[in-house]
């Protein structure tokens, strides 16, 4: 059961376009692909005038082996973002200009730096040096408060993932790196079901609220033209969904990559073609 209706034209097109990636990529095999894709028959960005209504409405969608578990990557930053407005929306925590700085560039410019603190906010725990077993056993439990906060949503897409570990650039050190397991088995993990549908709805704005979905969705746009952020991180951006898309093409998006994965995530609106997530 999934959150999408399954739609046979695009079950077609998508077969299509696994077979397409691996004539593209030979060296990559069936277990290094998931897909989730949705289509729908309007714009929803801004049109949707309550969640009642938004989750009532059926949108066709397709998957390739949109339920696995894989390594999340900086996808978390998307759960993080959601998470932390969560917070500021019920008064659990306060704003400031630090905090809006670092929401902004765990999502614009993916830095790991910022999502150190917007961690640290979420979740009352800092990184350090190894500790004891009780303040420790203290500490997991307040690091997982973010785990809780989407679990007791009750989507299925949710129920098999975790979400609790910072995002690095050379890897946890301390208690971090005893958090994560011995065999990193309590890494941060996600699929692309539950990406899509927390995607799917910010944009039809009935994360958190309509205002933060608003305000989530102005982080994520991203005109193809925007120069100043490909500079700024060539490395995250160029190659994915967006890229080589029309100046007129309404998106957004978040695109990771690092030495194990390469992650992709767009809600694209083009003059004359259907939405597509």
């Amino acid at each position: 059961m999934t959150f999408f209706d399954r739609d046979e034209q695009l079950n077609i097109l998508g077969k299509e376009i696994i077979e397409a990636i691996k004539i593209e990529f030979p060296e990559l095999t069936c277990e290094q692909i998931a897909i989730t894709w949705l289509v729908y028959d309007s714009p929803i960005a801004g049109n949707i005038k309550n969640a009642t209504e938004f989750w009532q409405q059926q949108v066709r969608g397709w998957s390739d082996r949109g339920d696995e578990r894989m390594y999340a990557g900086g996808m978390v930053h998307l759960f993080y973002l959601i998470a932390i407005y969560e917070w500021l929306e019920k008064g659990m925590v306060k704003t400031s200009a630090e905090l809006e700085r670092a929401i902004r560039d765990m999502i614009v410019y993916s830095s790991n730096d910022a999502t150190s603190l917007v961690v640290d906010v979420l979740t009352g725990t800092t990184s350090g040096p190894e500790i004891s077993s009780g303040p420790f056993q203290t500490w997991k439990y307040q690091r997982n408060f973010v785990n809780r906060y989407f679990q007791s949503l009750k989507w299925p897409e949710l129920k098999s993932i975790n979400i609790n570990q910072k995002t690095w650039c050379d890897g946890p050190y301390g208690r971090e790196r005893m958090f994560q397991g011995l065999l990193m088995e309590n890494r941060n993990i996600l699929t692309t079901h539950s990406t899509a549908r927390l995607l799917h709805s910010i944009v039809g704005g009935v994360a958190v609220s309509p205002m933060a979905s608003q305000k989530m969705m102005n982080l994520l746009n991203k005109n193809p033209s925007q120069d100043e952020l490909r500079d700024r991180s060539k490395e995250q951006v160029m190659g994915f969904l967006d890229d080589g898309l029309p100046e007129d093409a309404n998106v957004w998006c978040k695109g990771v990559s690092d030495t194990q994965v390469r992650h992709n995530f767009a809600y694209i609106e083009l003059p004359n073609i259907k939405p597509y997530l």
